[in-house]
């Protein structure tokens, strides 16, 4: 295969598998950052280091066990289903818990789901892998008549990088960075976005997760940066 030639297979989940010899990117479960559902937390139990989170949706009767799921950015295993109730069950290590803001839920909570891409799917968004980089913190929300302006602080630090016009995930949506500097950014809000998903509920102070843009993570890598 020639250098830098892009495979694209898809794997038993039917999601997009995607592999670089120049970039080494493997990416197994790809979602887009356009959320399908809000889902509602309706139980918690800790098991050891280990919460599962029971979550309400409307697709619950469609999963199935193993099925990847991204949770308010988080890409999650589905590992049981509940059809008749509309529920499904996944769980959250230490790691996980320590390094997103799915420690902070609590019943009632409401989140961003999405399937990952199926193999006939429309990639109306970006390239997200559901692997949170980091949490960052809501420090202004701004009605503007029209749309809402959001501003996020965020710890700096290798391949935490946005730039003017770029993209970010923000708890699973995808969304164009503006205002951007080494440990800020904005995002604006449509009215179709704000009522689809938890930016409704988001209020400054809030924790939020941050995937940073892949390519970019790649470029800063190879630039030592």
């Amino acid at each position: 295969m020639p250098a830098g030639r892009a495979v694209r297979t898809f794997n038993r989940n039917g999601c997009y598998s995607f592999n670089s010899q120049r970039l080494k990117l493997n990416i197994s479960e790809v979602f887009t950052g356009i959320i399908e559902a809000l889902g509602t937390i309706t139980d918690i139990r800790t098991e050891g280091t280990n919460r599962h989170f029971t979550v309400a949706s409307p697709f619950a009767a469609e999963l199935q066990i193993d099925q990847s799921v991204s949770h308010n950015g988080v890409c999650l295993t589905v590992v049981a289903v509940d059809a008749p109730a509309g529920t499904h069950v996944v769980t959250a290590i230490d790691e996980t818990l320590q390094k997103t803001n799915l420690g902070q839920w609590t019943p009632g909570r409401r989140v961003n789901l999405e399937r990952c891409l199926s193999a006939n799917g429309r990639f109306d968004g970006h390239i997200v892998q559901g692997h949170v980089d980091l949490t960052a913190t809501c420090e202004e929300v701004e009605d503007q008549n029209g749309s809402w302006l959001y501003r996020f602080r965020h710890a700096t630090g290798p391949g935490r990088v946005t730039v003017e016009k770029g993209s970010i995930c923000i708890n699973g949506v995808s969304l164009t960075c503006f205002n951007s500097t080494d440990d800020s950014f904005s995002v604006a809000i449509i009215p179709y976005t704000y009522e689809h998903t938890t930016f409704q509920d988001l209020r400054p102070g809030d924790q939020v997760n941050l995937e940073f843009d892949i390519v970019g993570k790649y470029v800063a890598k190879l630039l030592g940066k």
